[in-house]
């Protein structure tokens, strides 16, 4: 090939390098500087600059309490106070990523396509005062606690009973409650929450709507359990994941340590969740979903507890039975587990003492099941509340009013309260129901979820909570 062929060719090549490499190098230089007005109709930027998509609230602590919607309106209970967040953070988002000129991006102001959410009370912790009629039940969806009169029965047409008190609200530390008690002499409410919230509050019988807490106690971990003994002035507290009882003074407040623990891999508590007292007998019963694992409790009471890698398995569900004294790593007195008891995921319970019975909510097994104090091991109970007539659903606790002979219990897979004779037995229809939806409505049963994924052969979303 002649020379004056191959001048060009070459020319040409080193040329293109060149514009290659300055388009190379100008990429990243034009994003930049591009200018800020650089955005479509609907205000997205084109692909591949830095943008703000959507904003999720870190807690739910924030903003102004939801409004309680009367029983005659149109619209749902009360909407969470999730969605409101998000509508209301999402109304400033434009506003505030708009005035950071030296970073250019763009907010997009637009609502979900469709959201899942329930609108209605989800009921977990219930509690009774018999002298005053005083029923208390914990919402754990719409972060409200709600006192009801014992003797409330919502008609089948009507959408729900309106409660006669609320607590909700940013200031009133309370969110995820799954334990409540009533004090017998003041009436004051303790409420417990849960995964979000370290405290236990209280709050006095005149107390409602948007407001602190009398006083409040400082609680790690994820609590779930809440028991009082009067007689000892004594608060007893169960922690699922550091499979521990943490017990405290009745008038403990802010970062009061506890008096003493029950904690260690020889009391078999695991994943400890309602916990009830038989003062009479002087025990103390623990109910475990099973979630089992070993733990390190260090030397010093005040140390963290560190889960022991490979540890981890499934136990079966049990009720451990302790003495009401026991203390660090002490082994159960009896355990009542097996096929023959039906448990599981027992959650709340409760003891009469004169009859020597244990209630307890047996929530996936849509129940409730009465064992006598002394039973242990495979142990059948000896009455079984369930069936389609009893209206129980996911019940998450019981409640004993001895001077009525009756037996609450929170569905929270139904948003109802219902009562029975505390002798109830079988597939028996409840005396009384109090709704806080409609009776055609089941809970969506979201609670806390940790995240969410997409079966896209079933075309079907899971949300683990």
């Amino acid at each position: 090939m002649p020379c004056s062929s191959r001048v060009p060719l070459r020319a040409g090549f080193l040329l293109s390098v060149a514009v290659l490499a300055v388009v190379a190098l100008g990429i990243p230089w034009a994003r930049r500087i591009a200018p800020h007005s650089s955005v479509d109709s609907s205000g997205r930027r084109p692909t591949g600059y830095p943008q703000l998509v959507s904003i999720e609230p870190m807690s739910g602590m924030i903003g102004e309490m939801c409004q309680w919607v009367p029983a005659s309106a149109s619209a749902p209970l009360a909407m969470p106070r999730r969605q409101a967040l998000l509508a209301t953070q999402s109304r400033g988002a434009h506003a505030t990523t708009a005035s950071s000129e030296s970073k250019p991006s763009a907010a997009i102001d637009r609502a979900p396509l469709r959201v899942l959410a329930d609108p209605n009370p989800a009921f977990s912790a219930i509690a009774i005062e018999p002298e005053s009629g005083m029923l208390m039940v914990t919402d754990e969806n719409l972060f409200q606690l709600l006192e009801y009169n014992r003797l409330d029965n919502t008609p089948a047409q009507a959408k729900m009973t309106e409660p006669r008190r609320i607590i909700s609200g940013p200031v009133t530390k309370a969110e995820m409650m799954c334990g409540v008690y009533i004090d017998p002499k003041t009436r004051d409410v303790y409420i417990l929450n849960g995964d979000t919230q370290g405290y236990l509050a209280v709050f006095s019988k005149e107390k409602r709507g948007n407001v602190e807490p009398d006083r409040y106690l400082k609680v790690r971990g994820n609590r779930f359990g809440l028991a009082v003994d009067e007689e000892r002035q004594e608060m007893f507290i169960t922690i699922e994941d550091d499979k521990m009882v943490l017990v405290y003074r009745k008038d403990a407040s802010g970062d009061d340590l506890p008096i003493r623990r029950l904690a260690g891999n020889q009391t078999q508590l695991d994943g400890p969740r309602g916990i009830t007292l038989d003062t009479k007998r002087q025990l103390l019963f623990v109910s475990n979903a099973g979630n089992a694992h070993d733990l390190d409790f260090g030397k010093n009471p005040g140390d963290a507890p560190v889960q022991i890698p490979g540890s981890g398995r499934f136990e079966p569900a049990s009720i451990t039975v302790h003495a009401l004294e026991a203390h660090e790593n002490t082994p159960p007195l009896r355990i009542i587990e097996g096929p023959n008891t039906q448990l599981n995921v027992p959650s709340h319970m409760a003891v009469d003492e004169e009859r020597g019975e244990l209630y307890v909510a047996n929530d996936m097994g849509d129940s409730v099941l009465v064992f006598k104090v002394t039973d242990h091991g495979n142990a059948k109970p000896t009455r079984i509340i369930k069936g389609s007539k009893t209206g129980i659903r996911n019940p998450s606790a019981v409640a004993v009013d001895l001077k009525h002979q009756e037996l609450w219990v929170s569905n929270f897979g139904n948003h109802s309260a219902t009562v029975y004779p505390l002798i109830a037995d079988g597939d028996v229809a409840p005396l009384r129901t109090i709704r806080g939806g409609p009776a055609d409505e089941l809970n969506q049963m979201i609670g806390n979820p940790g995240a969410v994924g997409y079966d896209s052969k079933r075309q079907e979303i899971l949300v683990p909570n």
